[in-house]
């Protein structure tokens, strides 16, 4: 669900019908500064919290956040025009789904691991105690803006650390609410938000994080990981490209179409998990294309213009981003099977169906990052997997099919950060998933335990028990007899 590749957190508000009171003004360095020695000063203090002592933490997080829940809705619609359901499904529910499960299961997770200990140290044992990194930074996009920053905290939370929050400057009213949400929970020595534009993220960028979680563009991410890098800090990075659907012979056709349209024009399309372009078997294109427009319709009516479960493009820049893909399309000998209505003034792209898609064209280069369909055919296999493998790693890849000697192909001939087999995207809403990229989609995973794990070190400690090791047998002067102990050792240990 991450941000486009034209476009990131970063970036400075670019349509003024968006602004919001903040909005666009930058946090001072001092004063960035300021907030980073205070969390650098606490972080020990965060580290020795408890199991029950976290969980009350999330507990009370959830709970305002939930009081705050009309707020959200109200702020989702003022930024895109989101409707309160499709607010509460895909920015709520992520969240509140995110806290119980990791309250459920926060206190296995913080309990040191014993693992084996070879039988050449004898008389020790060991374990895997999970310590937080320390003082973290979280870097949200602007397409879940509420969802893609709780979800993160959350884990960084359970694994206690101190976090700076920095939301995305393209939807301040998502950002008000979280400023306000934060601000009535944690002093900002353990939690603060920090809103601004590229001035502030850069300022951030500078200051030694022990950890940096950026959702957004893979362009940005390398800038992430450079600036990590001066300091040594670690990354994870949820990014992007572009998530191929395969729908062969043996599909159910119904159920893609229906499961295609929604994944699809959710949001506007404005989610990195959107099936970005579809193969589909020659056989099944007429029924398939038939039926993705039924249920388009279904949605969203005739004229989506007039639906209020239909979103908007987030902003001007985007909205001529992506007729500009359209228009090229087009020009380049596309046909519009479905929609290619747009308005400006509205920031409005209507569902639409591309077929005849030159592969030169932005559609098939750049991620797409709204609601544009580009449907190609195939006869065999090969055709499709030979397409994928030519474009950088997806962050994940759908398949639609009742053989399983053609999903255990695909899965075995492609990459991708994650794959759903006759569904959509609804693997991030499996917390006990890895969730991520590979590669230019994505380094490292979150949600669950693999959120927790990302934000935190897992510090091995091994433990003498013993007063007596055979290692003591082979400490220098060496002689015959300890070579004999050592050959030992290299043959059957």
């Amino acid at each position: 669900m991450t941000q486009s590749t034209a476009e990131s957190g970063t970036e400075a508000q670019t349509n003024g019908s968006h602004a919001a009171p903040g909005a666009g003004i930058d946090a001072s360095k001092a004063e960035i500064e300021r907030i980073f020695k205070l969390q650098r000063a606490h972080q020990y203090t965060v580290a020795k919290t408890t199991a029950r002592e976290r969980n009350d933490k999330l507990k009370r997080l959830e709970t305002v956040f939930l009081a705050h829940r009309e707020d959200i809705r109200t702020a989702l619609y003022d930024d895109f025009r989101k409707h309160p359901s499709e607010v509460d499904l895909t920015e709520v529910f992520p969240v509140t789904s995110e806290i119980k499960h990791a309250r459920r299961h926060l206190s296995k997770w913080m309990r040191p691991r014993r693992v084996a200990t070879p039988m050449a140290l004898l008389g020790a044992r060991s374990y895997v105690h999970y310590e937080p990194k320390g003082v973290v930074l979280i870097i949200a996009p602007w397409n879940f803006p509420i969802n893609l920053t709780f979800g993160p905290l959350v884990t960084a939370l359970a694994a206690g650390n101190c976090v700076m929050i920095k939301p995305s400057e393209h939807t301040p009213h998502a950002s008000a609410v979280t400023r306000r949400i934060i601000e009535e929970v944690f002093d900002e020595n353990e939690v603060a938000v920090i809103e601004g534009g590229i001035e502030t993220s850069t300022a951030l960028l500078a200051q030694p994080f022990n950890h940096t979680f950026f959702t957004g563009a893979p362009e940005i991410g390398k800038i992430i990981m450079e600036a990590a890098s001066k300091h040594l800090g670690s990354v994870t990075l949820e990014l992007g490209g572009k998530s191929p659907t395969i729908i062969d012979e043996t599909a159910q056709v119904d159920a893609a179409a229906h499961r295609v349209a929604w994944a699809k024009y959710t949001n506007n399309g404005q989610i990195c998990l959107a099936p970005d372009y579809v193969f589909v078997h020659e056989s099944k294109k007429d029924e398939f294309l038939q039926k993705l427009t039924k249920n388009i319709e279904k949605f969203y009516g005739i004229d989506a213009r007039r639906s209020d479960s239909y979103a908007r493009i987030v902003n001007d820049r985007h909205y001529h981003r992506l007729n500009g893909y359209l228009e090229e399309a087009k020009q380049k000998g596309a046909t519009v099977a479905y929609g290619g209505r747009t308005d400006a003034s509205e920031d409005y792209i209507e569902p639409t169906v591309l077929t005849d898609v030159d592969p030169t064209s932005k559609v098939m280069t750049d991620e797409i990052f709204g609601p544009l369909l580009p449907v190609y055919t195939f006869k065999t296999l090969d055709e499709p997997l030979a397409v994928i493998n030519a474009k950088e790693k997806p962050l994940a890849l759908y398949i639609y099919s009742r053989s399983r000697a053609n999903q255990q192909r695909i899965i075995q001939n492609t990459r991708a950060g994650g794959t759903c087999i006759n569904h959509s995207a609804v693997h991030f809403f499996n917390n006990h998933l890895p969730f991520g990229g590979s590669n230019n989609s994505g380094i490292g995973k979150g949600h669950g335990f693999f959120g927790f794990e990302a934000f935190s070190n897992p510090r091995g400690v091994l433990k003498q028990v013993t007063p007596f090791t055979a290692l003591d047998l082979l400490t220098a002067p060496y002689n015959a007899l300890k070579q004999k102990l050592i050959d030992i050792s290299i043959k059957f240990f």
